[in-house]
Parts: structure tokens; C-alpha cells; sequence
């Protein structure tokens, strides 16, 4: 099982912190935000990691984190050289994925307990994906799953009616077929290629599991959430919980 870490974008709605650096380079507790992914990966026996960047920021990304020796992992570096979406950064890992599964981490997604857990579930699944969920007071901000009582029937992005409180969190689980789905879905409105589009073809596949979130989580996409993982990180040392 290999990962990947999506750690491009443009981080506009950090202005001004971005202008000078990449988001995932900004501090959450004592380290840069990018770490706690390589980190979550590692304790879930992850160690041939991709970590997907913008051009601006590639130089910075790669000075932060090195080889991979410090983690105890081995790092192979992509470029995105415009934004897509993020089923469009995920596209460029094809060949570094080969036909292993894959974890695949937004690198602004914070938690404070290990993501191992289910990655053991993941490995124990035959084939699909498998995505996790974790209850939201915003959830027009997230791509939001409706669910029976044992699985999703769908989910949709950022809702104006939500149909649960449930967001779909930065952390995707895939088997190889996730690539050839890539290639058929079409861009959203807002002309990228959406994530939450890879997952509901998973849906049509009868394909996708879920796991529940245990602990807090944030995206640090915002002020707010920004503070949200400084203060989970600060209280923890910057450790990951078991």
C-alpha cells in the first residue's frame, strides 16, 4: 500500500499567510502542517509516500520535508501545475501507484487520533475505496454523505440542503481502479474534477465503505480551523493519539 499527501492548491482563503508560502507549510502547534500527514501515514505502516505540490512552493515543500530519512519513510515528489480539483492532483500519482492501493491525505486534514485503524479496515476490504466521516456543524463547507443504516447512498458537495451533518473528511482509501474512474468523470461547474464525483461512481459500484472518525478533526483551510489545529496540536505535543 502506498500514500499520497495533496499538498498544492493556493490557500486563498489564508491570504495573506499564502502569499509567501505554501499552506501546508504553515505552523499547526510546533510543526509545519504538512508533518502531521507524513506522520499519520508512517503509523499506519505507510512508507513509499507521494507528496503532489504547486510549482510555487515545490523548492519549500521538498526543503521541509527531505527525503523522508527524519520520518522513517521514502518520498517521490509530483508537481500540479494548475488546479483541477483534487481528483485531478490525485491523477498524477498513477504511475507512481502502479496497481497498489493507495491512502491518500489532503495535507491541511488534522486528527487527533491515528488513522491506522482504519487503514486496517481498508486493508481487509476485497476491493473499492473506503472514506471516512466525521459529524460537522458547517457542512455546506463539505462534501456531505447521506446515509441508511449501513451504508452511503451519496454524497454531495458543499449542499445548500444538506441531508446529514456527516462530512466525507481529507482522507480518500483507493483501489487501483480509482484511475480509470478519473478519466470518465467530467468536470464540476466550477470546471475541476471533484473528488466527491470518484466517490459516488464507488457508490454506483456498490464498492465504497465508511468508517467513523474517533477524537477532533479540522481542515485548516480557515482562520478558524487554523486556530481549531493549532490549539488539538498544542494540547497533544504534536502526537498523534492511538
Amino acid at each position: 500500500m502506498k500514500g499520497v499527501i495533496l499538498g498544492g492548491g493556493l490557500g486563498t482563503r489564508l491570504s495573506p499567510l499564502t502569499e509567501i508560502t505554501n499552506k501546508h507549510l504553515l505552523p499547526v502547534g510546533k510543526e509545519p502542517m504538512i508533518w502531521h500527514s507524513v506522520k499519520q501515514l508512517v503509523l499506519s505502516d505507510i512508507k513509499d509516500i507521494m507528496v503532489i505540490t504547486s510549482t510555487n512552493h515545490m523548492g519549500s515543500v521538498v526543503n521541509s520535508l527531505g527525503s523522508g530519512k527524519r520520518f522513517g519513510c521514502d518520498f517521490t515528489y509530483r508537481v500540479q501545475e494548475e488546479t483541477g480539483g483534487i481528483a485531478h492532483a490525485l491523477s498524477l500519482a498513477r504511475q507512481f501507484t502502479g496497481d497498489d492501493r493507495i491512502v491518500v491525505l489532503l495535507g491541511d486534514n488534522i486528527f487527533e487520533y491515528s488513522i491506522a485503524p482504519y487503514v486496517e479496515e481498508f486493508r481487509g476490504q476485497n476491493q473499492g475505496a473506503r472514506v471516512l466521516l466525521k459529524a460537522v456543524g458547517d457542512p455546506d463547507r463539505f462534501g456531505i454523505a447521506a446515509l441508511d443504516e449501513k451504508s452511503i447512498i451519496q454524497i454531495e458537495e458543499k449542499p445548500s440542503q444538506p441531508k446529514s451533518n456527516h462530512a466525507v473528511v481529507g482522507c480518500y482509501m483507493y483501489d487501483s481502479q480509482v484511475f480509470d474512474i478519473i478519466n470518465k468523470i467530467a468536470p464540476s461547474g466550477r470546471g475541476e474534477l471533484e473528488i466527491t464525483s470518484v466517490n459516488n461512481e464507488y457508490i454506483a459500484r456498490q464498492q465504497l465503505k465508511f468508517s467513523f472518525v474517533r477524537g477532533r478533526w479540522t481542515d485548516a483551510g480557515t482562520f478558524q480551523s487554523l486556530n481549531e489545529a493549532n490549539l488539538l496540536l498544542l494540547k497533544n505535543n504534536n502526537a498523534i493519539l492511538d
